[in-house]
């Protein structure tokens, strides 16, 4: 199966390659779903699949908003010069968009968004009869309905599910929660996430008095679900017929990124499952659960926050041999101090622990913290470090909130 990885801006994209997607989902300016995202500008997406080709692997470009009458000309203009800079496919859920598409730019791919609600076999079918070379189906579904539905289609049209990540209360992630109470339309980009906050109910002769929905004294978090984790079950997923796996995230950091594709990269590549676990629980999450795949999924009725176990702290730049040891060069995300232990995140590879010693600012002054944000740092270390390498340390388990 494909692994396919979301890249909110260049660096995720990097980060994607780097640790071992098969094929990355991006967004521009314009039309896709997550306007939250960093997105790429036009030079800097022509630059991104010089850089995807360049490591034989496929991009793909979100346009999955729904479409108004005044976007369809723009939406063309976009499509064509997609085509022009050889984007991979790129990814509709509007009708409209697709004839747009197939008129302008009909050597591009056409791949359905999730937001199609894709959940029967005719469906799929119609979809790939008007020229879309790969559906990715409704989060709703479990593996017997995506089983039957392969078995249908076929070769007809590739079949993408996702695997890990954020879900959403509403059937596809066709909601209005947001638009009716902020005035964002999540349908067209601008989701601000009103499912994932505490409500509560009033009553019109107790004004200000707030009654929980259930017996809990933190309220309750009745629309905001648990995150979607298929780690453990991608041999199902494969025997399904599943052609690609997604992972959610296009407005998550390269930490992020990094973390869970390589975690899925290796049990891909055979690695068993149990001992990969513990890596997504480094990042930041809501619970775990295996979504609509074997029976309806649970609710996060009594978390409020994210949990994760450890901080990101630097990127490694360069790493150069240094008699007995290595002089490793970084740029540092948070603060970290001399006699530290670190992890060390490396593509394909058991996770790595070393002391930190004589750190130097990028002057070669002699320093016991490195406290600037963004900063240039350098330290010696007894092992060889790869650039893009991420280092990372445990969280305070007094602390799960530390920043």
């Amino acid at each position: 199966m494909e692994l396919l990885a979301p890249a909110g801006g260049p660096e995720q994209l990097h980060y994607a390659l780097h640790f071992g997607a098969d094929a990355v989902y991006v967004g521009g300016q314009r039309f896709g779903l997550r306007q939250r995202a960093e997105n790429f500008s036009a030079d800097e997406l022509t630059d991104a699949v010089a850089l995807v080709h360049s490591c034989g692997k496929r991009i793909y470009v979100t346009l999955n908003a729904l479409m108004r009458d005044g976007d369809l000309a723009p939406l063309g203009a976009s499509a064509d010069w997609l085509a022009t800079i050889g984007v991979d496919a790129v990814i509709v859920s509007d009708l409209g968009a697709l004839q747009v598409i197939r008129e302008v730019a009909p050597q591009l791919k056409i791949h359905v968004s999730t937001q199609a609600s894709v959940t029967n076999t005719r469906a799929a079918l119609l979809w790939g009869e008007m020229g879309a070379s790969r559906i990715v189906l409704a989060r709703e579904l479990s593996l017997s309905e995506i089983a039957t539905i392969k078995n249908e289609v076929s070769d007809a049209v590739e079949l993408e599910v996702f695997v890990h990540g954020a879900m959403c209360v509403a059937y596809s992630g066709r909601c209005l929660i947001s638009a009716y109470l902020n005035d964002r339309d999540a349908n067209r980009g601008h989701c601000t996430q009103p499912c994932r906050w505490n409500y509560a109910l009033t009553e019109r002769m107790r004004p200000g008095k707030y009654l929980p929905i259930e017996e809990d004294a933190h309220g309750t978090y009745l629309m905001s679900s648990q995150d979607l984790m298929m780690l453990e079950h991608l041999d199902e997923v494969r025997d399904a017929g599943v052609d690609s796996i997604k992972i959610e995230g296009r407005v998550k950091g390269a930490y992020y990124v990094a973390t869970v594709v390589n975690a899925y990269r290796q049990v891909l590549d055979g690695a068993d499952p149990n001992d990969l676990l513990a890596e997504l629980e480094r990042v930041s999450h809501r619970p775990y659960h295996t979504g609509f795949f074997f029976g309806a999924p649970q609710q996060n009725y009594d978390e409020a926050e994210y949990s994760q176990t450890h901080d990101l702290v630097a990127r490694v730049l360069s790493c150069e041999r240094e008699d007995d040891r290595w002089r490793v060069t970084i740029e540092q995300r948070n603060r970290f101090s001399v006699e530290e232990e670190l992890e060390v995140l490396s593509p394909s590879q058991a996770v790595r622990t070393f002391t930190v010693a004589d750190l130097r600012s990028e002057t070669g002054e002699l320093v016991d913290c490195a406290r600037r944000a963004m900063g240039t740092f350098t330290f010696a270390c007894p092992i060889a470090l790869e650039p893009l390498d991420l280092l990372r340390r445990a969280r305070d388990p007094h602390n799960d909130k530390e920043r």
